[in-house]
């Protein structure tokens, strides 16, 4: 038992740089945050002028919102958000730093409910709970389990025939479901298309690092970069039809979950994973979504 308890804490054990990890992991968490927010007003600026996106904003609302300060300073600090979240990913363990993403969670709904003068109730609280306790669950046990290994060209080449399969479906998708604003829809869509881009993101620049940039690198570039766009653009809609709240809590348990099954299912990460941890992802990964449909069914209600 206690030879056990002495390889757990081995593992969990970090040096002074890979603590670093931890302090950036947090920057990026509320830069997510408060991206989101200045985002999101800048979309409900942009329809409150130009009338709300009924079908899915049009090629005129998406270039006004380049002229909305608050949505381009969003979008700046999303991209810093980025910047810190994947180096923190770089420099300490996932069990440490992927957890931590979660806090852009707690930060959003707090700061949206301050913006807006809402409040948040009881049964907000717990779906937040909810989501963050089952992604913390399901990336804990992923980096228990998961084993990284270097990435075949067939591995490769299967992760980017999903993807194209996934944008065809979501393609399909939105044109059958854009006149009925579903923000779920368009949340859970971005998080599948972050989740392919994260380990896209991942690919390249290992490929970098290694100076193995090739011809089938620069198809992952363009991949990402247009599965980025879409999952951009759903973002966006999602603001027109949800709360920033909303709009965090499925980014991030639906990209996460995506990234590690990916890493599981076809880069085979956790072939050596014991049957329980199956069973672990699988719950930690339900009670997640579940939190997230209960954040949708919950939002919060104005201030009498």
């Amino acid at each position: 038992m206690s030879a056990d308890l002495g390889d757990l804490t081995a593992q969990v054990s970090l040096t002074p740089y890979q603590a670093l990890g931890i302090p950036l992991a947090l920057v990026g968490a509320v830069f997510l945050s408060i991206g989101a927010q200045l985002q999101s007003r800048g979309v409900a600026k942009v329809e409150h002028r130009l009338g709300a996106a009924h079908s899915g904003m049009s090629v005129r609302q998406v270039l006004a919102l380049l002229g909305r300060p608050s949505w381009v300073m969003g979008t700046a600090m999303l991209g810093l958000a980025i910047v810190f979240q994947l180096t923190s990913l770089k420099i300490a363990p996932l069990l440490v730093v992927q957890p931590l993403g979660a806090v852009a969670l707690v930060v959003t709904a707090l700061v949206n409910a301050r913006v807006t003068g809402r409040r948040l109730t009881g049964r907000v609280k717990r779906s937040i709970a909810i989501c963050v306790g089952g992604i913390g669950l399901f990336a804990t046990v992923a980096a228990f389990t998961a084993t990284e290994s270097a990435i075949t060209t067939p591995q490769l080449v299967t992760v980017l025939v999903l993807l194209l399969v996934v944008g065809a479906l979501l393609g399909g998708a939105f044109v059958l479901l854009r006149r009925r604003r579903s923000a779920l829809f368009y949340i859970i869509g971005a998080g599948v298309l972050y989740g392919f881009v994260a380990t896209l993101a991942k690919v390249v620049l290992n490929r970098i690092t290694a100076g193995e940039f090739d011809w089938l690198s620069v198809v992952c570039l363009v991949m990402l970069l247009a599965a980025g766009a879409l999952g951009g653009y759903f973002v966006q809609n999602a603001y027109s039809s949800g709360s920033p709240d909303l709009v965090i809590a499925g980014l991030t348990v639906v990209d996460p979950i995506i990234a590690v099954t990916i890493g599981i299912v076809v880069l085979g990460e956790a072939a050596t994973a014991p049957a329980v941890a199956v069973v672990l992802f699988l719950l930690a990964g339900a009670v997640a979504v579940y939190g997230v449909f209960q954040l949708a069914k919950y939002q919060p209600v104005k201030k009498t």
